[in-house]
């Protein structure tokens, strides 16, 4: 039996009025992005989710695909591609003709927020009435990536698990009651990835494990 797809937002979803105002600048200022909530992509039937926190202005913003524009796409579908989860070639173009492979790409926010922080309030909304959806009907879902700290919170809230019960770190896994193992890894944005937060090996190692968890 294949689970329905949820509702996802509309290219002028109204129900964050802060991310609405910055929508209609943003239009304003880049006529040619995309500049809506950009919608999740991938196998609606995933055996991997992997949650970002929210769209770039100059990536996903203007691309209208999750971590396609901006550097932080480099390193998360090269890995894709390299563990099976994708096919085809990356070039930072929802025209490339990437694939995804038993796998699923989402925000928790949905828009692109000012100054890449998108508020508490609007977190919540969003994870409430999309990304709690998303994950709901996805009936085969063996794996959940979340990159980074603030993706990790929202996805456990969505989970309804507590934050105590599986706290974020860099490579840490929880097996949920649902028997869905969650993985954690730092955000592979360019900061992290220039500084040494994250390398290319810290990255692979987590696949590593999602790889023997997901198939």
């Amino acid at each position: 039996m294949t689970t329905a797809v949820p509702a996802l937002p509309g290219h002028n979803c109204p129900l964050c009025p802060r991310l609405v105002e910055y929508r209609m600048a943003n239009r304003a200022t880049f006529p040619t992005f995309f500049n809506g909530p950009v919608p999740p992509w991938g196998d609606p039937q995933p055996a991997l989710l992997i949650v970002g926190l929210a769209p770039g202005v100059k990536g996903a913003n203007r691309t209208g695909r999750p971590f396609t524009g901006d550097y932080a796409g480099e390193l998360l579908y090269s890995t894709l591609i390299k563990y099976g989860y994708a096919k085809g070639q990356f070039k930072a173009d929802p025209n490339d003709g990437l694939q995804l492979v038993r796998s699923r790409i989402t925000n928790a926010v949905k828009c692109v927020p000012p100054e890449n922080k998108p508020t508490p309030a609007e977190t919540k909304t969003c994870m409430k009435t999309f990304l709690s959806g998303e994950i709901a009907a996805m009936a085969g879902l063996k794996a959940i990536l979340v990159l980074g700290q603030i993706a990790h919170v929202a996805t456990l809230d969505v989970l309804k698990v507590k934050r105590s019960a599986a706290p974020f770190g860099h490579g840490a896994e929880h097996k949920l009651a649902s028997g869905v193992t969650l993985f954690s890894s730092y955000h592979c944005s360019r900061y992290n990835t220039n500084t040494g937060r994250l390398t290319e090996a810290m990255f692979h190692s987590v696949f590593d494990r999602i790889k023997q968890v997901a198939g």
